[in-house]
């Protein structure tokens, strides 16, 4: 069996910036990967590639629009909060400190305990 070679097929380069471009382009107006690889001409597995690539180069993070708020842990203690409601079902809660660690624990946590663990990771 013999082929033909009907052309010339050109390799493209893409730089960390387009590629970046295009992974963040996912999610925007709805838009799935699907659709992202068919408008730049690529496969779906490239984007998937990408991410891999830049998520190690520290250039993406799968929580890109995610909203961090700041917070600080007054020095001389944490204030009682007494109209706080107890919730009967505890919950999974995540807090990302400005080091780069996150800490997960249960929502009924005591304030001071979280304080404490807080400033201790902080501190290392």
């Amino acid at each position: 069996m013999r082929g033909e070679i009907l052309g010339f097929e050109r390799r493209r380069r893409w730089s960390d910036e387009e590629k970046l471009g295009i992974v963040m382009a996912v999610g925007v107006d709805d838009a799935t990967v699907t659709q992202v690889a068919q408008r730049h001409e690529i496969t779906r597995q490239q984007i998937y590639a990408w991410r891999h690539d830049l998520k190690n180069k520290g250039l993406w993070s799968p929580d890109v629009g995610t909203l961090f708020l700041p917070f600080d842990i007054p020095t001389h203690g944490v204030p009682a909060i007494a109209d706080t409601p107890i919730i009967a079902a505890p919950m999974a809660v995540e807090v990302r400190l400005r080091n780069g660690r996150s800490l997960h624990f249960d929502s009924n946590m005591a304030a001071v305990a979280l304080t404490q663990l807080i400033r201790a990771v902080e501190a290392v």
